[in-house]
């Protein structure tokens, strides 16, 4: 006798499987859980698009012009999407960003 399973047994199980999942209560997630997720935070200056020819042109003391005017405020990223804007500071030899402006939860939905 053979332990193989035909395709009618194993689509059985999957359904099986399936209804089980569905059954399954709804469990609120945890904040405690949330908190501890890390994100990835990137603070950009500006912008610009160039053609390769160009960038393959770029050497040491080469000036890349960027979008943003001098005195914009600079984008703070959390996983590519922007959540606020600030200025450039210094912190005990270390480049910060003192934030100007929070983006709303509700303007960052809809650019999602």
């Amino acid at each position: 006798m053979s332990d193989t399973t035909t395709d009618q047994d194993q689509d059985q199980a999957d359904d099986a499987v399936l209804a089980e999942a569905t059954e399954m209560p709804h469990h609120s997630i945890n904040p405690e859980v949330l908190q501890n997720i890390s994100v990835a935070i990137k603070v950009e200056v500006g912008r610009t698009k160039m053609k390769i020819r160009d960038l393959l042109r770029l050497t040491q003391g080469s000036v890349v012009e960027l979008e943003r005017i001098a005195g914009e405020p600079l984008d703070l990223l959390v996983n590519d999407t922007v959540v606020a804007q600030g200025e450039v500071v210094l912190v005990n030899d270390r480049y910060g960003i003192r934030l100007t402006r929070v983006v709303p939860a509700s303007e960052r939905m809809r650019n999602i």
